[in-house]
């Protein structure tokens, strides 16, 4: 996740997609949310981020970065716990692969650890949770 910084104000915009369902087609939430990636340089850079849910999968949510991001030009995405995100909005947690904890009233980090390094990216908690809201009315149905 290397590249020139921006100082630009990021904002949460987001969209929601839910694809209905068909026999062969599950129901997914995807939210299209701004990151900014997080570094020791005062200027930082924003990113589009792909938040997806799917019920087969009722207990994981992915996080999906570019594939202008990555050093082998595709998509980069992580599935951990939906818990795991929901608990980091309230206090730290994690201690694996992904990290989460508020910082501030209105943001929250998500630390993704991997063997090439580690990238520590900021949403709005209120993308987070807009979200994840859409997940839980997704599979009550």
């Amino acid at each position: 996740m290397s590249a020139t910084a921006e100082n630009a104000t990021a904002t949460a915009t987001a969209t929601a997609t839910t694809t209905t369902a068909t026999p062969a087609l599950p129901v997914v939430v995807e939210e299209r949310v701004r990151g900014r990636v997080i570094t020791d340089d005062p200027l930082y850079r924003a990113i589009p981020v792909a938040l997806r849910f799917t019920p087969a999968e009722p207990l994981a949510v992915r996080v999906v970065f570019p594939a202008d991001l990555s050093p082998e030009g595709s998509e980069n995405e992580w599935v951990f716990p939906r818990a795991l995100l929901e608990a980091g909005l309230q206090a730290p947690t994690g201690t694996g692969d992904v990290r989460v904890w508020p910082c501030g009233r209105v943001q929250a980090v998500v630390e993704f650890h991997s063997p090439e390094g580690v990238a520590v990216i900021q949403f709005d908690i209120k993308a987070l949770r807009r979200f994840l809201r859409l997940t839980y009315g997704v599979t009550t149905r």
